[in-house]
C-alpha cells in the first residue's frame, strides 16, 4: 500500500504551483517583499513557517472537537504564538545575527494570513494527518516562492549567494570603462520583490491557461 494516497499527494503538490498561497490566493506578500533582498534570510524564513505551520495544524486539528467556535480564533493565535515563540528563541540561540537581520518579521508569522488561514480552513475540519500534509504543502508552496524571489534579488542586487561573491568582482573604472558586475540597487529594495513576484504570477498563468481569470 502506497504511503499516501492521490488525495494525500495533492495536499502536498496543489499548493506548490496551481494553488500557490502566495501566487494564486496572494497571502504572505509582506514577508516576501520584506526579507528577500537575501537568500539566507529567505531560507530561513521558509524553515520557520514550515515549521510553524505544519506543527500548528496538527495542534488545531487534535483540538478541533473540544475549542469553542466563540473563542476559536484566540486558540488558533495563542497556538501559532508559542511556535513563533520557540522558533525566535532558537534563532536567537544558534543564529543570532540572522535573528537580528529578520528581526520583527520572525514575530509577524503569527498574523501571517498563510498560516491562520489554513488553520480555520482546514486544520478545524480535518483529522491530524491530512492537517499535517496540508500545512507542510503551503508552507513548501510559501517557501519556494520566497526562495526564488531571495536568490534572484540577492544574485542581482549584491552579486552575492548566502554572502558569498558570484558575480565577478566589485567594479574597478577605469577611465570611460568598467570591469566585473556592477550591482543593481534597485534589486534589494522591496519594489523589486514585487517585481520578480509578478515574474513568477507571468510565468505560471502562461504555463496553466486555466489560472487566468476570467472578467
Amino acid at each position: 500500500m502506497a504511503l499516501l494516497s492521490k488525495k494525500d499527494t495533492n495536499l502536498i503538490l496543489d499548493p506548490l504551483a496551481d494553488n500557490n498561497p502566495i501566487t494564486i490566493q496572494v497571502l504572505g506578500i509582506c514577508s516576501a517583499l520584506a526579507i528577500t533582498a537575501e537568500l539566507q534570510a529567505s531560507v530561513v524564513m521558509a524553515i520557520s513557517v514550515l515549521f510553524v505551520l505544519g506543527v500548528g495544524n496538527v495542534v488545531i486539528s487534535l483540538l478541533r472537537n473540544i475549542i469553542p467556535t466563540k473563542i476559536r480564533i484566540i486558540v488558533q493565535l495563542i497556538v501559532v504564538a508559542t511556535l513563533v515563540i520557540i522558533v525566535d528563541q532558537v534563532l536567537k540561540a544558534f543564529a543570532y545575527e540572522l535573528s537580528k537581520t529578520l528581526s520583527v518579521f520572525v514575530g509577524l508569522i503569527i498574523t501571517n494570513c498563510i498560516i491562520m488561514g489554513r488553520f480555520e480552513a482546514f486544520a478545524l475540519g480535518n483529522g491530524p494527518w491530512k492537517a499535517f500534509l496540508d500545512g507542510i504543502g503551503n508552507a513548501l508552496g510559501y517557501g519556494i516562492i520566497l526562495i526564488v524571489v531571495g536568490f534572484f534579488r540577492e544574485l542581482l542586487g549584491s552579486g552575492t549567494l548566502f554572502g558569498f561573491k558570484v558575480i565577478g568582482d566589485p567594479v574597478a573604472k577605469t577611465g570611460l570603462y568598467a570591469t566585473g558586475y556592477e550591482n543593481n540597487g534597485f534589486m534589494i529594495i522591496p519594489p523589486a520583490a514585487l517585481i520578480v513576484v509578478g515574474i513568477i504570477i507571468w510565468v505560471q498563468r502562461s504555463r496553466n491557461r486555466a489560472l487566468i481569470e476570467e472578467n
